[in-house]
């Protein structure tokens, strides 16, 4: 009897374990910082102008060789048109990668600025 009685005390202990809820663990989400630094805006900016002149070379390049293939199967017109389109591109490449790089640059400084005063 006294066997007994000492098993169905762990018995119900075990079985109210079995039906309380188990608390949930939550990942802590690794918090992310929306807003760059003043060293990376100033970089992206930078990164930015050299893209844009990169792209408005190719551009340029371009439409100078179509002009070029143009002019020696003597067609003129085409290969001013070809070395036009690709100046406009190139003009239009290096503008705008230079509005966003700068862009990018001023509220890069504008940020260090801040975080100084």
């Amino acid at each position: 009897m006294l066997l007994l009685s000492l098993a169905v005390p762990v018995w119900a202990q075990s079985t109210q374990d079995q039906t309380e809820p188990r608390p949930v663990e939550q990942k802590k989400a690794k918090e992310k910082n929306p807003e760059r630094g003043a060293a990376r805006e100033i970089g992206s900016g930078a990164g930015n102008v050299g893209t844009g002149a990169a792209k408005g070379a190719g551009d340029l390049a371009k439409g100078t060789g179509k002009g070029a293939v143009s002019l020696v199967t003597l067609h003129p017109v085409d290969a001013a048109a070809n070395v036009g389109k690709g100046a406009a591109g190139a003009g239009k490449d290096v503008g705008v990668g230079a509005a966003k790089g700068t862009g990018k640059m001023v509220k890069g400084v504008g940020k260090a600025i801040k975080h100084l005063f």
